[in-house]
């Protein structure tokens, strides 16, 4: 069944859980709230079952080849899953800094891709293709993809002024949690142009979610079910449940998210990766501007 009718089943339920109040007759209240417990038992039964075309659509388990580094933000800094041939589980590294993050891993690990959630290749007066993309490819998920800002409204020192900025250029505005990642977004930018000697891919985890199993995760992140829902997805992957979740300064959801993009960072040394756009963007940075997953 598609998502549009498991989310009209919740729908129809909420809606007649709203109107039991107003059902005078105790009988007919005892009938409306059978139903809407029925209605949300077969929502949640629905959206546990595996859909057979998602299944189907799964890749095998991948196979490392070289070691990778999947990292996201955290407000410890920045938190990295490092995926190693012959490890059984993800090991779990956290460092203040990206450029301290990687330069810790590569003194005991020659790793060949590092991959971000990060927006990476900032466009100079358009919207880009990759969040474009990237949310035509996470139906029920398109809100987790966040517009990249052009790269003069990421130099505004404020929200405000930032928001002028991308209006004028591009038409859209600045909400706050677009531009609470701005520091992130320049520290990597500027990291970039120090031309780190390793492959640095943007991933969103999302993407990678859904192209391990087929379809978008749509139980939030933060939450157990969430949670759990994508460490089953990880195992089915091939990547092992990390020894450690959270931590100082990180979080379940982080890990999680680390080692998604480590899982498409380990696609990308075999040649199975694709990009959004493909082939990427390039504006007047020169840095490819495109997601992978």
């Amino acid at each position: 069944m598609d998502q549009d009718a498991q989310r009209r089943i919740r729908e129809l339920a909420e809606e007649l859980s709203a109107g039991l109040s107003s059902a005078a007759d105790d009988e007919v209240r005892t009938a409306v709230a059978v139903c809407v417990a029925a209605l949300r038992r077969l929502a949640d039964l629905l959206d546990r079952a595996p859909d057979a075309g998602a299944v189907a659509d799964r890749p095998a388990p991948v196979e490392l080849v070289a070691p990778v580094l999947g990292v996201d933000g955290c407000s410890a800094g920045w938190v990295g899953a490092l995926l190693e041939p012959g490890a059984p589980r993800p090991r779990i590294v956290v460092a203040p800094t990206i450029a301290d993050l990687v330069a810790m891993v590569r003194e005991s690990t020659g790793i060949r891709v590092v991959g971000i959630d990060i927006p990476i290749g900032l466009p100079d007066s358009t919207i880009r293709q990759a969040d474009v993309l990237a949310r035509r490819a996470l139906p029920g998920k398109a809100s987790s993809v966040f517009s990249t800002l052009t790269r003069s409204a990421y130099a505004a020192a404020t929200r405000l002024e930032a928001d002028a900025v991308n209006r004028g250029l591009v038409g859209q505005g600045v909400g706050a949690q677009a531009f609470a990642l701005r520091d992130k977004i320049v520290e990597v930018d500027a990291w970039l142009r120090t031309r780190p000697t390793v492959t640095v891919l943007e991933i969103h985890p999302e993407v990678s979610f859904a192209a391990m199993t087929g379809a978008p995760i749509l139980a939030n992140k933060k939450t157990d079910d969430g949670r759990d829902r994508r460490l089953e997805a990880l195992a089915a992957a091939g990547i092992g449940r990390p020894s450690v979740l959270q931590g100082q300064g990180y979080a379940a959801d982080d890990v999680l998210d680390a080692c998604a993009v480590a899982w498409s960072a380990a696609r990308h040394t075999t040649g199975l990766a694709r990009s959004l756009p493909d082939p990427p963007e390039v504006f007047s940075d020169g840095i490819p501007a495109a997601i992978w997953a």
